[in-house]
């Protein structure tokens, strides 16, 4: 059809402007503190509550108690009330591993256990005194002590020499050394203090009854006879799995019971099954249970259906679940990814395929039979191995009982350290609210200070915190709430009861453990530049009562001290009825909700900008970035966020000289919009008669 009309007639032109624009990419709440299971020091996101359970835990057994840590408190409410996505960066005292299993398969290995022995040095050997191995087929090996210098072996006679020490652990450790040397491929030796351990190269009994003596010229005394090797025959392991959860409750192992039962198999760990097994496809199928089910009813949790392990299959075992797994390295403040395939189980991973079947089949479609006995066996298994307690001593405090540095639900309050670090990183680590529910400025203020002095550098997001350990009034929660000052961060007081959805018994928990489900809720009904606060979007449902009832007064005195008070209304129930930010200057920053409709604006213009970087600084390029920031901010203004705004990114900041600098500037100009805190209500009393004020 013609654009244009040339003679007299009707043209019906067609303009779309319903493209969608993009949207700020959705970040949700951060939480920093200790959880039952799952990935130690590895911020991990969850969706949903049941993900979190899945991945962190649920409660724990302490002194013969239920309880559930804050963090897991947290998380119930946040997905309670609109939460969308959470970060959760699980701390812990002392070092932790995962657990492991090994599946195993047809393929026969001879040589079950190691020839081992030791011998303990009683003194420093001088110069001239000599040890000699014998091994079970009478081959002579003499180590002489010497003197510097140290004279050179003669290897084929069999004879070595080394530093005689100045004690009996040096001289073990200079013996161990040159025997490992000298018996390269026969047997491993290696020095503990002054015991020198000897164990065979290779499994099985061919170097049983070698001895060890000491002495010198014809006046020898055996020190060990070498035993323990043993000929028996057994199934080789096929590959080896590992949790991606860390701690000793992943361990599972042990005897099984009726109907299958694992003695130390919970809700917590797991356990593995090979289901099937097809030596003429080359292929099987796991799945992994859930630790405490029986055989009759099994839970299922994860089915992997056609694997492999040929390298070269798409079905590769090490492709398909995945190898990899994260460690953080505390030294450069990252965490480094280990493995080649990404993880796509949410409980293990492979860490490794002990018997291989690369090209498994021949050229004529047929197995080939060096491989068909690697494939593992039907059969089941649990994880062992695991290290790393839930606690890191006796007498854990929990709940209102929590204070202090120490002791903190299990740990110490420089467990956090690391992860307040690692949050300082801004492109790995998205949300928009942060918290550490059991810490608090006044008995933590390393941390509390850092964290906010990272997020504030961050300048994407609010850290919640709490002024006081439970059972403090009001002035100390004000003076505690004083030594901040940012704008990045708010405090909430007091402490609140509420139902463990855990252990379902009432439970005193900090403020910050509810806060970011008040936030949820605010964005999930409104915008985040609403005020999370008040009877409309502050109310706390899940809250029994607050630590006590504040007055008008101390409503006053905490709100004057930038602290947010939890008010308590007859009818209403318990209330956020505050939204001050801890800066000290009055600014309009100096309010919850302009910080985060600064943030929220912030991100999506930085998102813009982004695309940007490397274009060409052409008048194009601005009006690329202007056609999406303007009609964005325009909808924050329809709902309610801005009062007006301006965005300039012209000819009049992007001179020449400052295009020659490779510089792009965009000036933004932004008149936020108030809440209405204080509202004064005049009623005025007239007589009989008069007349009302137009």
């Amino acid at each position: 059809m013609a654009e244009t009309l040339i003679s007299p007639g009707v043209l019906a032109r067609e303009n779309d402007q319903s493209f969608l624009r993009q949207q700020p990419v959705a970040v949700g709440a951060a939480i920093i503190g200790p959880t039952v299971k799952g990935p130690v020091e590895i911020p991990t996101l969850v969706t949903t509550y049941s993900d979190y359970v899945n991945k962190f835990g649920s409660t724990f057994l302490s002194g013969g108690q239920e309880y559930s840590f804050l963090t897991s408190i947290a998380a119930y409410n946040y997905f309670q009330q609109g939460g969308q996505s959470l970060l959760v960066a699980r701390v812990a005292s002392g070092s932790f591993a995962a657990a492991s299993s090994s599946v195993t398969n047809n393929q026969t290995v001879t040589g079950t256990t190691y020839t081992t022995g030791s011998f303990t040095l009683s003194a420093a050997l001088i110069a001239g005194e000599e040890v000699r191995l014998t091994t079970a087929g009478g081959d002579l090996y003499r180590f002489i002590a010497s003197d510097a210098p140290i004279p050179a072996d003669d290897v084929d006679g069999k004879l070595y020499f080394y530093g005689t020490g100045s004690t009996a652990a040096a001289t073990a450790t200079n013996l161990s050394a040159e025997m490992d040397a000298a018996l390269d491929g026969l047997f491993n030796v290696a020095a503990f203090s002054d015991v020198v351990a000897i164990s065979a190269s290779n499994v099985g009994g061919t170097y049983n009854s070698s001895t060890v003596a000491t002495g010198s010229v014809s006046s020898f005394s055996t020190q060990v006879t070498l035993a323990g090797g043993s000929n028996g025959t057994g199934t080789s392991t096929a590959f080896t799995l590992k949790t991606l959860s860390q701690g000793t409750i992943m361990n599972s192992s042990g005897s099984e019971g009726v109907n299958g039962t694992l003695v130390s198999g919970s809700a917590d760990n797991i356990r593995w099954q090979i289901t099937t097994a097809n030596t003429a496809s080359g292929t099987f199928s796991l799945v992994i249970r859930q630790g405490n089910d029986t055989a009759t009813t099994p839970v299922v949790l994860e089915t992997w259906a056609n694997l492999s392990l040929d390298p070269t299959s798409p079905n590769y075992i090490s492709k398909v679940i995945g190898d990899s797994y994260e460690s953080y390295n505390s030294v450069e403040n990252y965490v480094e990814v280990i493995g080649n395939f990404p993880t796509n189980s949410r409980y293990v991973y492979v860490s490794s395929v002990d018997t291989p079947t690369p090209y498994y089949f021949d050229n004529n479609g047929t197995a080939k039979a060096a491989f068909t006995s690697s494939i593992p066996t039907v059969s089941s298994g649990a994880f062992a191995g695991a290290t790393g307690d839930l606690f890191y001593g006796g007498g854990a405090k929990f709940y209102e009982n929590i204070t202090g540095t120490t002791n903190l639900q299990g740990i110490n309050a420089t467990d956090y350290n690391d992860m307040i670090s690692l949050m300082a990183n801004q492109d790995d680590y998205k949300f928009n609210v942060i918290t550490m529910p059991g810490l608090n400025i006044a008995d933590n203020s390393t941390q509390t200070t850092n964290l906010v002095n990272n997020i504030q550098s961050r300048g994407d997001a609010i850290v919640v915190l709490d002024p006081r350990a439970y059972n403090s009034n009001v002035s100390q929660a004000i003076s505690s709430a004083l030594t901040v000052n940012s704008s990045y961060a708010a405090a909430y007081w007091p402490w609140l009861q509420t139902i463990d959805p855990g252990t379902s018994q009432l439970s005193w928990v900090p403020a910050s453990t509810m806060i970011p489900a008040v936030y949820a809720y605010n964005d999930s009904v409104s915008e985040p530049w609403f005020a999370p606060a008040g009877i409309n979007r502050g109310g706390l449902d899940s809250v029994v009562r607050a630590e006590r009832k504040l007055s008008q007064t101390n409503r006053n005195d905490l709100y004057e001290g930038n602290v947010n008070p939890i008010a308590t209304f007859p009818g209403t129930g318990v209330v956020v009825y505050g939204q001050k930010t801890l800066q000290k200057k009055a600014s309009a920053l100096d309010r919850v909700n302009v910080r985060r409709l600064l943030i929220q604006l912030k991100s999506y213009i930085s998102q813009v900008a982004n695309t940007l970087v490397f274009e060409q600084n052409t008048i194009a390029t601005r009006n690329q970035f202007l056609s999406q920031v303007n009609p964005y901010l325009e909808s924050v203004q329809q709902r309610q966020g801005l009062y007006a705004f301006r965005v300039i990114m012209d000819d009049s900041n992007n001179t020449p000289d400052v295009i020659d600098r490779n510089q792009l500037i965009g000036q933004i100009y932004l008149q936020p919009t108030k809440t209405a805190e204080f509202i004064y209500l005049d009623f005025n009393i007239l007589p009989t008669g008069a007349t009302f004020p137009a």
